[in-house]
């Protein structure tokens, strides 16, 4: 080791191969050839739909009348210059933005809490940890089916008990006033322990010399976690919010059992205002443009957070 470069020894025939002409040519093609089928694949499964989404927002493309609207570019911009004048539109982006930044905040501090409780290599705490990995397992139509069930008052027995003690509770999902916290907190349920899953890998990977160095300066809990843990923590936390931000835009089964977008458009965001055009009222080119400008709204907001918030670690 010399300059901090590795120098790694090579066999005479090995380098002789390295001086052959032509040999990173060759090598260069035998990637391209290992990678040509996954490249395939992600073109088939990925960038093909897409580009036929985009294409389609192009449209006025309806199932009821398929022969005149499907390829017709008469007015390609159509259905974009729709949408900046749907109220209904609008509304859908104010109930996203509410229910993702409620959720994300929500997970991001019951993840970091569990996991500073959590952060100690004991088996009682190994099966503990297990047992908050249960709710990100199931399936989310189940997740959504338990809550349908919780939040119900004639068969709930969260319902049942409070009735019991004296504090009957009224259907939260019919409330226009709580049912999109109801929608949250089952979210929230759902996925906090992603995030607990990745502060604790971060916590248990933490250098330890940081640590030592300011319990030696006499720093106490409090500093030595605002300080110390949470900087170095701060790239994990950037990363699980920029993948629960974008999962949270995908909420669509608990919204489609718990509600179905209501009461009125109460708990409607865009990806299901999205659906209702396509399926309830067959306005495939149209709910295209819904979808085309909610992506791009998704890689424009991780793009702001990456650059505002940045993953260097700064120990103060």
């Amino acid at each position: 080791m010399s300059g901090g470069v590795a120098n790694v020894a090579v066999g005479p025939r090995a380098a002789a191969r390295l001086l052959r002409p032509g040999w990173a040519a060759e090598r260069r093609r035998a990637f391209l050839i290992g990678l040509a089928p996954a490249l395939v694949v992600l073109a088939a499964i990925t960038v093909a739909p897409a580009l036929y989404l985009l294409v389609t927002s192009l449209t006025p493309l309806s199932l009821v009348r398929p022969d005149e609207t499907a390829w017709n570019f008469s007015s390609p911009w159509a259905n974009f210059v729709e949408l900046a004048g749907d109220e209904r539109f609008t509304n859908s982006l104010w109930v996203q933005l509410r229910l993702s930044v409620s959720t994300v905040t929500l997970q991001l501090l019951a993840g970091l809490a569990v996991a500073l409780l959590l952060n100690a290599r004991s088996r009682f705490l190994g099966a503990v940890r297990a047992t908050f990995l249960i709710p990100m397992v199931l399936p989310p139509i189940v997740v959504a089916i338990l809550w349908k069930v919780l939040y119900t008052p004639e068969i709930s027995p969260l319902h049942r008990v409070l009735a019991a003690l004296g504090h009957p509770m009224r259907a939260l999902i019919t409330d226009p006033s709580w049912a999109l916290w109801a929608i949250a907190v089952a979210d929230v349920w759902e996925w906090f322990p992603f995030t607990m899953l990745m502060v604790l890998a971060a916590l248990q990977m933490m250098p330890a010399e940081p640590l030592e160095a300011a319990r030696i300066d006499g720093a106490g809990p409090w500093p030595l976690f605002r300080f110390v843990v949470l900087p170095l923590l701060r790239p994990t936390l950037v990363v699980a919010a920029l993948f629960r931000l974008i999962d949270s835009i995908k909420a669509f089964p608990l919204i489609y059992v718990l509600t179905g977008g209501g009461p009125g458009t109460v708990t409607e965001v865009t990806n299901y205002y999205a659906f209702v055009q396509a399926f309830n009222f067959s306005y495939w080119g149209y709910a295209s443009a819904i979808t085309v400008v909610m992506v791009s709204g998704v890689f424009f907001l991780s793009w702001v957070i990456s650059r505002l918030v940045g993953l260097e670690v700064d120990v103060e």
